[in-house]
């Protein structure tokens, strides 16, 4: 029998500064929502004043989970200790597994112009925290789209639409499905998930 959920809560997030100063709004990790297992954090970035944005992250360490960078404008580059490093550009995205641990940098590839996305942290099962680092990149246009009759274009990063869209991350710890919505006005949105998974919604 299907179930139609309900909206539980309505949170605004924080305003915040990370990295060297970065300006965010914090919506997983903020006090009104210390967590969403199996998601650590989500934080919301958008600016096109350069102060808000251009001293980035310099190197700082992460370990036993994931970071998932969506980039929705301008461009991000990355680094680490392991001697990878490339260019987040917009529409794409950047899925690592730090595993038992890496030194990972984001700066902004850009001086001036907006620079928008998110970056969302997904807790990784205590068998495979000790994992070797790896990478999942995809530029924007190579994450599929599904495009619905009504007008509604699903951009599919990770799981699988109820049209039968897979999008491109292989992640078999917790199976997440990451869809970006674009919504005519009055239209309604239906999306299956299941009833033991815990699901949120940031709405632009």
């Amino acid at each position: 029998m299907t179930q139609t959920r309900e909206l539980r809560q309505i949170i605004n997030g924080d305003r915040v500064s990370d990295g060297a100063g970065v300006q965010l709004t914090r919506i997983i990790g903020s006090p009104q929502l210390n967590m969403l297992d199996p998601f650590l954090m989500f934080d919301a970035f958008g600016s096109d004043k350069p102060q808000d944005y251009i001293a980035g992250f310099p190197p700082h360490p992460h370990r036993g989970f994931e970071t998932v960078t969506y980039m929705l404008e301008g461009r991000m580059r990355h680094e680490d200790s392991a001697g990878n490093a490339g260019v987040i550009e917009t529409g794409g995205v950047q899925w690592m597994t730090a595993g038992k641990g890496i030194i990972h940098s984001e700066m902004p590839e850009q001086k001036e112009g907006r620079l928008a996305g998110f970056q969302l942290w997904v807790n990784l099962p205590a068998t495979e925290k000790m994992n070797e680092p790896k990478y999942q990149e995809f530029d924007a246009e190579q994450i599929p789209v599904a495009r619905l009759d009504n007008g509604t274009a699903i951009k599919v990063i990770a799981g699988q639409t109820d049209s039968g869209v897979s999008g491109v991350i292989n992640n078999p710890f917790v199976n997440p499905l990451y869809l970006h919505v674009f919504l005519p006005a009055g239209v309604t949105f239906e999306q299956t998930v299941k009833e033991t998974d815990n699901t949120f919604l940031y709405l632009m």
